[in-house]
């Protein structure tokens, strides 16, 4: 069992994906911090407040707190962007060239023995009639 277990470990795609994870996780804190030094101060700067976590309003004395849903809202938009530029759009570029390249590198002529074996065909078939 324990044996199978490291099997499974091993495994390329596992370790793959816990360096993905791991990865990711490093990118959204870096994502994270931008947004709370810089964006979220320009936000809240725009909208007239000292602090964009602040942005508020309340209903019969509940308070819901836009600001951090904005500020959620705006790191998920730049992750997502980030993603998709730098690593989604560069490797559907790069799966289409490759794809036109295998297109173009199909051989123009038949293999020598595909000829071969069409020849004996035709002979064949001259022979038969």
């Amino acid at each position: 069992m324990l044996k199978e277990f490291r099997e499974f470990i091993l495994r390329g795609n596992v370790v793959d994906l816990a360096v993905a994870v791991a990865i990711g996780t490093a990118f959204t804190a870096v994502v994270n911090g931008f947004v709370s030094s810089f964006i979220t101060p320009l936000v809240a700067a725009i909208a007239g407040k000292e602090r964009f976590a602040g942005l508020l309003f309340t209903i019969n004395g509940s308070e819901f707190t836009y600001g951090a849903f904005l500020n959620t809202l705006l790191t998920f938009l730049i992750t997502a962007a980030v993603v998709f530029f730098l690593i989604v759009k560069p490797m559907n570029l790069f799966l289409q060239r490759r794809k036109e390249d295998d297109e173009a590198a199909e051989p123009a002529a038949p293999a020598e023995d595909v000829r071969l074996l069409t020849e004996i065909r035709d002979l064949l078939a001259a022979q038969s009639r």
